[in-house]
């Protein structure tokens, strides 16, 4: 249902230029999706919407030109809150530690993350070994992951 509702949501802003929420809901409800201002306002939010300028100080809601990139982080950190059991490092290595058969999803969430320090990960079933460019970026690598985790 959320799926659907932020699809046709989408759909909705591609097509025409919406200005306000109440619009939306308004479009929403003519497609048959039942939902509340509360509710847009949270889809906004989640799906990284934005205004843009349409002219004459008026604004339409937009897809953010950084929403791939957003949506990813979110998704990093869910995987990371979900799976992830521990977290260490040593030197230039950071270890992860996840649930059974979820280390590949990690290593390749962080793989497809622009993380300049990174030389690499690899992941077998339940540990990443993440390789870094010197012992700091480790160190400011795993503090970045143990702040995730909170």
């Amino acid at each position: 249902m959320k799926n659907d509702r932020q699809s046709q949501l989408l759909q909705i802003i591609t097509d025409e230029r919406i200005e306000t929420q109440e619009q939306l809901l308004e479009r929403l409800q003519q497609r048959g999706i039942k939902c509340t201002q509360a509710t847009i306002s949270r889809d906004i939010k989640e799906l990284h919407l934005v205004k843009e300028p349409a002219g004459q100080g008026r604004y339409y809601y937009a897809v953010s030109a950084h929403r791939t990139k957003l949506n990813f982080a979110d998704r990093l950190r869910t995987i990371f809150r979900e799976s992830v059991l521990s977290v260490d490092y040593a030197q230039n290595i950071v270890v992860i530690k996840t649930m059974p058969g979820l280390a590949q999803g990690a290593a390749s969430a962080l793989d497809g993350m622009d993380i300049s320090e990174m030389v690499g990960s690899l992941a077998g079933d339940d540990t990443v070994l993440i390789i870094m460019r010197s012992s700091d970026s480790a160190s400011d690598f795993f503090a970045e992951i143990k702040e995730m985790l909170r």
